[in-house]
């Protein structure tokens, strides 16, 4: 039961090279979230290419990769995470800039906690309704549902670690994910990565090979079956 609490809470990325505010922010996120800290916009970049989290939070002044080339960077990885941006910069052109680049919503330093938490729920709650379907090629996946439709709207049913496999292929498609990537966000501890191979050979059993793609000598990603 407390696992299933824990993974409830949700994953945050959180990135602030401020150390102040970041010790008081990780402190009241971490009451909700289960939380990622990085103080740089590169070390923030590796995290959300590498991980899987259900909402990310961005300062937009950080040394060397700013912000919103953060978020450029993130969304061209075609990784659909929502992204709130922290600015001290409250003009409009600012604001305007981080969410061309990809942001979902900004928040004007000094905030308050409350209003920062309620935007964040606001996001996920967006983001839960908008995620409902994801397309991999011809075929439509609904990981609420545990289930993929072929091009025809046939319907196939999925188990649970089938669909926990392709709803983190599918959320960062271009990424290629490791067997020990997958075994540490998909599996429970004690499995091996020949469980890996073998839930992928079920997926492709049900759907089609295309449905994931073996990267040669680094692992799998999302396909794109027709």
């Amino acid at each position: 039961m407390a696992e299933d609490a824990d993974a409830a809470r949700g994953a945050l990325l959180y990135v602030e090279d401020d150390p102040r505010i970041a010790a008081m922010t990780v402190e009241v996120l971490s009451e909700a979230y289960r939380v990622d800290y990085a103080t740089t916009g590169e070390a923030g970049l590796q995290l959300a290419l590498n991980g899987r989290y259900d909402v990310m939070v961005v300062d937009r002044r950080l040394p060397g990769m700013d912000g919103v080339d953060f978020i450029r960077a993130v969304r061209t990885a075609r990784i659909t995470t929502p992204i709130l941006m922290l600015t001290a910069l409250g003009s409009v052109d600012d604001r305007v800039s981080g969410l061309d680049g990809g942001a979902n919503d900004y928040l004007v330093k000094p905030f308050d906690f409350e209003e920062l938490l309620a935007r964040l729920r606001s996001l996920r709650r967006g983001f839960d309704a908008d995620a409902g379907r994801r397309r991999l090629g011809e075929w439509t996946f609904t990981p609420a549902s545990q289930a993929l439709y072929d091009p025809s709207g046939y319907r196939i049913a999925l188990t649970a670690t089938e669909t926990a496999l392709l709803e983190l292929l599918s959320a960062s498609p271009e990424h290629v994910f490791s067997r020990e990537e997958i075994l540490r966000s998909v599996f429970r501890e004690g499995e091996t990565t020949s469980s890996v191979d073998t839930y992928v050979h079920y997926v492709r059993r049900k759907s089609t090979r295309d449905m994931i793609e073996t990267v040669r000598a680094r692992g799998y990603r999302a396909g794109n079956p027709s």
